[in-house]
């Protein structure tokens, strides 16, 4: 990630679609032909606002600066029933994971998922109908024609989730990056102090014909569901992927400290998201190169004896991947 690069993952801006044309109302008058009768043309239709996927974008960033759209209006009718030309769409690109709800949150108006894939968020009004369109046999000569439809326009919340295949959750500092780093060519930022990552980095798995996309998501504290720590601000990101890989080692001191990380990171997961209980998951025990083999065993018959299947691992000395990697391979 280039230096002075944000990832920004939210944005409030103000769209309006365009109104609708105006109907005409006019008569054909040409010499040589009597009663010409109505030819008032109708309006054109205002422009959509329409959201469209690109692989080239990563943030929001470029919506902080520029926060109102708004389309074209459809042109009015005209005489001798000429229709009104149709206000051009505004076409807004956006990176893919984007999700736009009204600003009270309680309407969903869009979710970009796609490369190219093309999303309404606002459609612009009809056009008003001319007086060609009243015409009938008790009315020959009708004035009537209507104005084209209104629209009005709304600020809303533009949310960007990061779309993976696996999401590496776990606390900080247990090495979810590093990891990250030797199971793809992600070069994320490691160290040996908490919250490193502060933003979700991404790697893509290449061991086998399908590809899988791994998402390393900041470290999460007890109490991140309610704001703490980096707090909810990541963990929607989750909500996106098909697999979570929960990363967890131990201390010396404590070697049950292992199960503590991995229920208190699942707490908060199922916390802020009620359906990941039905996401399939896979853990791995990290850093077992300071851990001695008796130690490792212990912590692997304690997640057995709950039903769980622990995959040790060091990441610092490329141990324990393959196991890991083909029980992910299982899933995709």
């Amino acid at each position: 990630m280039s230096k002075g690069f944000k990832f920004i993952d939210s944005a409030k801006i103000f769209i309006k679609a365009g109104d609708g044309g105006n109907g005409h109302c006019s008569f054909r008058r040409e010499r040589y032909v009597p009663k010409g009768g109505p030819d008032g043309g109708n309006g054109g239709r205002g422009g959509n606002i329409v959201l469209i996927g690109s692989t080239q974008l990563a943030t929001l960033q470029d919506f902080r600066y520029q926060r109102h759209y708004r389309a074209k209006d459809g042109q009015d009718g005209g005489k001798s029933q000429c229709t009104g030309a149709n206000g051009p769409d505004l076409e807004i690109r956006v990176p893919l994971g984007t999700l736009v709800v009204s600003e009270d949150h309680s309407q969903v108006l869009g979710e970009v998922l796609e490369d190219a894939q093309r999303v309404i968020i606002a459609e612009g009004g009809r056009g008003g109908r001319g007086n060609m369109n009243y015409a009938s046999s008790i009315n020959r000569a009708p004035r009537k024609c209507t104005p084209g439809e209104k629209r009005e326009g709304q600020w809303v919340e533009m949310e960007l989730r990061v779309l993976a295949d696996v999401g590496i959750v776990g606390p900080p500092n247990v090495g979810k990056s590093t990891l990250l780093s030797r199971l793809t060519a992600a070069k994320p930022k490691v160290a040996d102090y908490p919250f490193t990552t502060l933003v979700p980095g991404l790697g893509v798995l290449q061991e086998r014909d399908k590809p899988i996309t791994l998402a390393d998501i900041p470290g999460l504290i007890e109490g991140a569901h309610e704001g703490l720590g980096l707090g909810t601000s990541f963990l929607k990101h989750i909500q996106r992927t098909r697999l979570l890989l929960y990363v967890t080692t131990v201390s010396e001191e404590n070697p049950e400290s292992a199960w503590t990380q991995f229920s208190k990171t699942r707490t908060e997961i199922l916390h802020h998201d009620a359906s990941a209980k039905s996401k399939p998951f896979v853990v791995a025990l990290n850093k077992i190169d300071i851990l001695e083999p008796q130690a490792i065993k212990d912590i692997v018959c304690l997640f057995n004896e709950n039903g769980i299947e622990v995959f040790p691992v060091s990441a610092k000395e490329e141990t324990g991947l393959k196991h890991l990697t083909q029980k992910l391979y299982e899933y995709f």
